[in-house]
């Protein structure tokens, strides 16, 4: 039994040292992307932009690929979508303004779906906290119109402040793996 015991409270032991250090590192990489986002948000933004374009390329390749096996009963839809895929990949990488122009519309059509669906979930009534309900919806279909009006600006700022939330969550996450590894030390 106390051979059991002291083998668990190694790996225990193990287990919390590299939960801090990981914390540690989500915190730093966290804080570091948000410090480059926050100080270039139009080339970050156009970096997101070039990976969407080849994420969709490499799901267009992975479709043309799929479409090859015979045994596939949708194999021309797959063609079909691969090609689509790549075409589309291409076109946002080679436009980017037009990547950042869809990002944009994307983000304001989401915001102003979350806006009337939360102000529609506002008009019960007995609904516990319909204020915060009704604030929040307001807010977010606000926020979504301003963003499809001024696709551009609003996405340079979007980009700051997604930037320095970032910076906030990373330190908060140094900071609570610097306390797991004192509550670790003190045993």
């Amino acid at each position: 039994m106390a051979t059991a015991r002291s083998e668990g409270s190694i790996s225990d032991e193990r287990y919390g040292a590299l939960t801090w250090q990981v914390g540690l590192f989500v915190g730093l990489v966290t804080l570091a992307l948000g410090i480059v986002v926050t100080l270039h948000p139009s080339t970050s933004i156009n970096v997101i932009a070039v990976l969407l374009g080849v994420l969709l390329v490499v799901a267009g390749v992975f479709h043309l690929i799929r479409s090859l096996d015979r045994e596939s009963s949708h194999r021309a839809w797959a063609a079909v979508v691969g090609l689509a895929f790549i075409v589309l990949g291409v076109v946002l990488i080679r436009h980017l303004h037009l990547t950042r122009a869809l990002i944009a519309l994307l983000i304001g059509l989401i915001w102003i779906v979350q806006g009337v669906a939360e102000l529609f979930s506002a008009s019960d009534p007995d609904r516990p906290g319909r204020g915060w309900s009704i604030a929040f919806g307001l807010i977010s279909l606000a926020a979504g119109i301003v963003v499809i009006a001024v696709p551009t600006g609003s996405l340079n700022a979007l980009a700051v402040l997604l930037g320095i939330w970032f910076i906030v969550m990373g330190v908060l996450e140094v900071i609570g793996a610097f306390y797991m590894r004192h509550l670790l030390a003190k045993g």
